[in-house]
C-alpha cells in the first residue's frame, strides 16, 4: 500500500509544471511586466519569469496575454521612436494566445474593478484570465493582492 502512495505521489509530481506547480497543460494569462522583463532581458527580474517561458516553449503550458498587454509593451518602443523594435516585440507577443477585449470581458472587468478596487487595465487583465479559464494570472503587480478568484503568481 505504501508503495502505491509513493508511486501515485510521484505521478502527481510529474504532471506538475516545475515553475509554478500548475498542472501540465495549464493556460496562464501573463500580465505586462513579465513580458517586458523577458523582452528587455532585465538583469534581475527576467530570471524570475524565465522558467514560465521555458515551460511554454516545452509545451508544458499555454501562455495567453490580453490586447492590453500588447498596447502596454509597445508603448515604450513607440515613445522612443523605435518602430523596428516595436514590430519585433509585437511579433514576439503574437506567438502566444492573444485574448481580445470583448464586451463580455469589459462587463466582467467593471464588476472586478468595483469588487477588488483595481485600476481599469488590471481589471481587464483579470477579466481576460477568468474569461479564458486560465489556471493563474502571472504578474509582478501587487495590486492583485485582494483577488481570490484564481491564483496570482509573481514569479520566483
Amino acid at each position: 500500500m505504501a508503495s502505491r502512495r509513493r508511486s501515485s505521489a510521484g505521478a502527481e509530481h510529474a504532471s506538475k509544471i516545475p515553475w509554478a506547480g500548475l498542472p501540465l497543460g495549464s493556460r496562464v494569462l501573463v500580465d505586462t511586466a513579465p513580458f517586458i522583463y523577458i523582452l528587455e532581458s532585465h538583469p534581475v527580474l527576467a530570471n524570475r519569469f524565465a522558467g514560465l517561458f521555458e515551460a511554454a516553449a516545452k509545451g508544458e503550458l499555454t501562455i495567453a496575454l490580453s490586447t492590453i498587454t500588447i498596447a502596454e509593451v509597445l508603448t515604450g518602443p513607440a515613445n522612443a521612436g523605435l518602430t523596428a523594435l516595436a514590430k519585433r516585440y509585437e511579433r514576439a507577443l503574437c506567438q502566444y494566445e492573444v485574448v481580445p477585449i470583448t464586451a463580455a470581458v469589459a462587463a466582467l472587468a467593471a464588476q472586478l474593478r468595483a469588487q477588488h478596487r483595481l485600476r481599469l487595465p488590471d481589471a481587464l487583465q483579470l477579466a481576460c484570465a477568468l474569461e479564458t479559464g486560465a489556471a493563474a494570472l502571472v504578474t509582478h503587480d501587487r495590486d492583485f493582492y485582494r483577488v481570490t478568484a484564481l491564483p496570482i503568481l509573481g514569479g520566483g
